[in-house]
C-alpha cells in the first residue's frame, strides 16, 4: 500500500536532516556550525477514515490530514439520527394543526 493521500496524491519527499552545534549569534553565541548532513524522508500524515463516496456506499480510504481539516471528504455517519415512525409524525402533525398539545400558561 503506497504512502499516498487518495484524494490530493500527496506522497513521501525527500530532504535533508542539518545537524548543528553552537549557540546562535543573536542568543551571544558565536554561531551555528552544520556538523553533518544525511538524507532524510518527509511523509504525509495519512489517516484511515471511512469516507461516503459520490454513490453514497461508505468506502475506508487513506487521506491526509491537510485534506480532512479543509472538507474534501465527507466521513461516514455512523448512525442515522433518531426519526419517528410515519404514524407518530402523522399524528403529530394532526395535533399541531388542531392547537392541542401546546404550551400551557
Amino acid at each position: 500500500m503506497p504512502q499516498k493521500c487518495e484524494i490530493c496524491g500527496k506522497h513521501p519527499s525527500f530532504g535533508n536532516q542539518v545537524t548543528t552545534r553552537g549557540k546562535a549569534k543573536y542568543l551571544g553565541g558565536v554561531g551555528t556550525k552544520v556538523t553533518g548532513i544525511s538524507p532524510r524522508k518527509f511523509r504525509p500524515n495519512l489517516q484511515r477514515v471511512r469516507i461516503t463516496d459520490e454513490n453514497g456506499t461508505s468506502r475506508r480510504v487513506r487521506v491526509c490530514t491537510q485534506c480532512i481539516r479543509a472538507g474534501k471528504i465527507t466521513k461516514r455517519i455512523k448512525n442515522r439520527p433518531f426519526q419517528l415512525p410515519a404514524e407518530a409524525q402523522a399524528i403529530l402533525a394532526s395535533q399541531a394543526k388542531s392547537g392541542k398539545g401546546g404550551k400551557k400558561k
